[in-house]
């Protein structure tokens, strides 16, 4: 049960094939550059995850680093409502 389609019809499905295949494609991109970026965006959370890690640890194992010859640094300083 076939029917055989004009020129015109057969030229109209291709161009609405093509239209699809154009939208896909940039929606791939889009996706894979979204990706990209959550990829370099996790590397940098892990990196920075690790270098808590490891100065919390330091902080523990040399709980005497906290002495009047060391010097705190901003980010060390706990805010008076803690």
């Amino acid at each position: 049960m076939t029917q055989a389609l004009s020129p015109a019809e057969l030229y109209q499905r291709l161009e609405t094939l093509e239209t699809r295949l154009v939208y896909q494609e940039h929606w791939l991109d889009t996706l894979d550059n979204a990706v990209a970026q959550q990829e370099r965006r996790l590397e940098k959370l892990e990196h920075i995850s690790a270098l808590m890690r490891e100065r919390l640890r330091d902080q523990h194992q040399n709980p005497s680093n906290h002495d009047s010859t060391t010097t705190l640094r901003p980010e060390d300083d706990v805010p008076p409502h803690y």
